[in-house]
C-alpha cells in the first residue's frame, strides 16, 4: 500500500514537472521578448488623449490581429466632428514584423490626405526597449518619426510624432493610449 501511494506520488510530482517544463517552453517559444509581444500589448481598445497640432483631442482607437496575426491592425476615430457630422480624423494602420528584415513595419491610412498607398506612407522601425520608433521618409529632406513607446507599469502606451524638414524637428503630436473602459 505504501508502494503505490510513493508509485502515485512520483508520477504526481513528474506530471507537475512536466507541466511546469511545457510552460516555461511554450513561454519561451512565443517569446516574452519576441517582436509581436509588445505589439500584443496593443491589441485591446483605448483612449488617446493628449495633443495633436497643437490641439487637445480625444480619440478612439481599437487594436486587433488580422489576417492570422500577420498584422496588428489599428482603427483610430476622433471624436471631434466636421461640419458634415463624420469624424474630423480617421485612421487606418497595419503593423507588422519583417523577420528577414527583423524590423517592423507601419502602414498608415488616415483621412488626411490619399497619398497613404505610396513608399512614403510606409515607415520602418527597430524595436528600442518597449519603444518602436517609426521613419517615415516623405522625401530627401522631409520626414515623420513616429515612435510608439508602451509604459508597463502604467500599461498605458504614448505617441510622439516629429515632423522633420530641412533639418528641423517640430513636434506635431504628444498623446497617450490609456485602456477604454
Amino acid at each position: 500500500m505504501s508502494r503505490l501511494r510513493l508509485t502515485r506520488l512520483h508520477a504526481t510530482c513528474f506530471f507537475c514537472f512536466l507541466f511546469f517544463v511545457v510552460g516555461v517552453c511554450d513561454a519561451q517559444q512565443s517569446g516574452i521578448n519576441s517582436p509581436l509581444e509588445l505589439l500584443d500589448r496593443l491589441a485591446v481598445q483605448w483612449v488617446l488623449q493628449g495633443t495633436i497640432a497643437g490641439k487637445q483631442t480625444t480619440h478612439d482607437v481599437q487594436a486587433e490581429w488580422v489576417l492570422k496575426r500577420e498584422y496588428l491592425r489599428l482603427r483610430e476615430v476622433s471624436r471631434e466632428k466636421d461640419t458634415q457630422g463624420d469624424p474630423a480624423y480617421e485612421a487606418i494602420v497595419f503593423i507588422g514584423w519583417d523577420a528577414q528584415t527583423q524590423e517592423y513595419a507601419c502602414l498608415w491610412l488616415d483621412s488626411t490626405a490619399g497619398n497613404g498607398l505610396s513608399a512614403q506612407g510606409i515607415a520602418h522601425g527597430k524595436r528600442s526597449g518597449d519603444s518602436i520608433p517609426f521613419l517615415f521618409t516623405i522625401s530627401p529632406s522631409d520626414s515623420i518619426h513616429n515612435t510608439f513607446a508602451y509604459d508597463r507599469r502604467a500599461d498605458t502606451w504614448k505617441w510622439l510624432i516629429d515632423n522633420e524638414s530641412n533639418g528641423k524637428t517640430e513636434r506635431f503630436a504628444d498623446v497617450k493610449l490609456s485602456r477604454a473602459r
